[in-house]
């Protein structure tokens, strides 16, 4: 698409989002003909509108592995803006992802209000997240309130989705896997290597989409 095409149509179509429209389009050749549960944040506490919230929703996609695929939309540049045309990446250059042990989307709300707390660090720390990174949460359970020995996040590249070329640039899409704090704190002596590692270790033990579930009480270190 040329800068001319591209401002034409959205001349033409005033509710185009050209980056909701690239994500809808990379899970939908994993997922052909599903219509996803979606979770959109409410208008008035939106970045966009001077709210805190840096994400627009997320949706959920049911597997046929059974697991909720769970995808962020907001990190990236989903909306018509011509500065954005042909940059190298779209906003941060990547969305984020989790699979969850789960039937119900339902049962993953509490997952994407740690989506949003990481996307709302980036957007207000200007760091972002990469491959083999892995992410503390205080010892304390992901989903609170839980009793889940899955305290920290690792983050890889998402097991089925690969990475997209969008107009507005490059977005990838980073997965979080839930961790125990004795892995995480195995991991933070190591750093990359061992995350890498410990990626392979649980891939290799009958999960290679690295789902999350939240009962697991095997550790792999």
């Amino acid at each position: 698409m040329t800068k001319e095409e591209y401002l034409a149509r959205a001349a033409a179509q005033d509710d185009w989002s050209p980056g909701w429209d690239a994500i809808d389009e990379a899970f939908a050749a994993l997922y052909p003909g599903v219509e996803p549960a979606h979770l959109a944040t409410l208008m008035p506490v939106r970045a966009m509108f001077g709210g805190p919230e840096h994400l627009d929703g997320v949706s959920f996609f049911p597997s046929p592995g059974g697991y909720q695929h769970l995808v962020t939309y907001g990190i990236s540049n989903l909306y018509v803006d011509e500065e954005s045309f042909g940059a190298e990446h779209s906003g941060w250059g990547y969305e984020l992802t989790i699979k969850l042990r789960a039937d119900d989307p339902d049962d993953c709300h509490w997952a994407a209000g740690s989506l949003g707390a990481l996307a709302r660090y980036t957007a207000t720390s200007r760091r972002w997240f990469e491959p083999w990174q892995f992410v503390g949460g205080g010892a304390n359970p992901l989903r609170v309130g839980s009793d889940t020995q899955l305290t920290s996040y690792l983050v890889v590249p998402d097991t089925e989705v690969p990475g997209i070329d969008t107009v507005h640039g490059r977005v990838d899409f980073l997965q979080l896997v839930g961790v125990t704090q004795g892995e995480f704190d195995w991991m933070a002596e190591g750093g990359p290597d061992r995350a890498r590692e410990l990626a392979e270790r649980i891939a290799a033990d009958d999960n290679p989409n690295l789902v999350t579930d939240l009962a697991r009480t095997k550790t792999y270190v």
